[in-house]
């Protein structure tokens, strides 16, 4: 079974930066598409950015898309979300995700391993 651990979350003031990372564990990790959903409190898990196995397909939702840029590398079974212009709107609890095919997905239907998640805060 696939492990899915978050690291890169914090505290930053709106218009600053953070880059979260997700490490795998397993080989299966090289096969399959990767995604991050974010959950702030009192509102569903939403969709925020996805990339296929090979890294040449991705998709954002369109409130972060120009801000947000999701990346793999998949030598170090590793997957990114770089986060830039930060809104205090993006404050939410952030989880990677391990889709269940090797192409691009946004419903959380179609990932099947997740990782415990970590807080993003942003001050206004």
């Amino acid at each position: 079974q696939v492990q899915l651990v978050e690291s890169g979350g914090g505290l930053v003031q709106a218009g600053g930066s953070l880059r979260l990372s997700c490490t795998a564990s397993g080989r299966t990790f090289v096969i399959r598409a990767m995604g991050w959903f974010r959950q702030a409190p009192g509102n569903e898990r939403e969709f925020v950015a996805a990339i296929s196995r090979s890294g040449g397909s991705t998709n954002y939702v369109d409130s972060v898309k120009g801000r947000f840029t999701i990346s793999r590398d998949n030598a170090k079974n590793t997957v990114y979300l770089q986060m830039n212009s930060l809104k205090a709107e993006d404050t939410a609890v952030y989880y990677c995700a391990r889709a269940n095919s090797q192409s691009v997905a946004t419903l959380a239907a179609s990932f099947d391993s997740w990782g415990q998640g970590t807080q993003v805060t942003v001050s206004s």
